[in-house]
């Protein structure tokens, strides 16, 4: 690794000055992308602004009709809360499936947002209930936060403070996970609102996530299963890779659709 200056500011304030005083400073919440990076080279930050002992930064709460999770809040925390069981069993289930339970124990729902891995569970969830993204200068829909394959629209000094997640009337989320990574080859999230439904698809766009119009259209004329099969799924845009090529991410993401479906009834 490069050499780095660590530092864990106990306050917002004093991390966005530490983030403000160098061009060359990272965030770190989990760590478990942004120090693999560093160790094989291909980051190298002046400065490492550790956010996990901001205390405001952490925890899970009810707002009205929405569910808040501090960005720092672990995977483990997501899957194990009474709370989001009882609001959202299918977020509480998404963050039972990432990674192992090591991960699991340290990896934070902030940080997986803000790095907007293509095959990260999170997004699939965000931009399917429809959560609002809130950082240090604003708040942002998920549709408008992410930019492309580990992109976001966040700035250089801007930090994700929290997450609110819409109630959905009912919700889940079907994964094929890669066997070696857990990593989604394709993650269908299907959400059921009073608006029609939303479906969005992570491990398999060139772009990252994204939602689907074909699904969103058919199961909101009926949410059915078998309302899925006439569905064309185009490969168009989708990952190829050593996993499976665009062809087999099309297909996964009609049976991970029925299957998320399926789970729902």
């Amino acid at each position: 690794m490069y050499p780095t200056k660590y530092h864990k500011p106990d306050s917002l304030e004093a991390a966005l000055a530490l983030l403000s005083s160098s061009e060359e400073a990272k965030v770190l919440a989990g760590g478990h992308t942004l120090l693999p990076t560093m160790k094989n080279h291909l980051a190298a930050p002046s400065d490492v602004v550790d956010i996990r002992g901001i205390a405001n930064l952490h925890g899970i709460c009810e707002d009205g009709d929405s569910i808040v999770i501090g960005a720092t809040t672990t995977h483990a925390e997501v899957a194990g809360s009474e709370l989001v069981l009882a609001a959202c069993p299918a977020l509480a289930c998404l963050a039972a499936g990432i990674g192992d339970p090591a991960v699991r124990h340290a990896g934070t729902i902030g940080g997986s947002l803000a790095n907007n891995d293509p095959a990260a569970d999170y997004p699939a969830a965000a931009l399917g209930l429809g959560a609002t993204i809130v950082t240090t200068q604003r708040e942002l829909a998920a549709a408008d936060f992410f930019d492309g394959m580990f992109a976001t629209v966040l700035e250089e000094d801007e930090i994700v403070t929290a997450i609110r997640f819409p109630k959905a009337e009912a919700a889940a989320y079907a994964k094929f996970p890669n066997p070696a990574s857990r990593y989604a080859m394709v993650g269908v999230f299907v959400a059921k609102r009073s608006d029609g439904v939303r479906v969005a698809i992570t491990g398999a766009g060139e772009d990252g996530v994204f939602r689907h119009d074909g699904l969103e259209a058919a199961l909101s004329a009926n949410f059915a299963p078998e309302a899925v099969t006439g569905v064309a799924i185009s490969p168009d845009g989708l990952l190829s890779d050593l996993h499976g090529d665009g062809e087999y991410r099309a297909n996964l993401i009609s049976v991970m659709a029925k299957r998320a479906v399926q789970a729902v009834a």
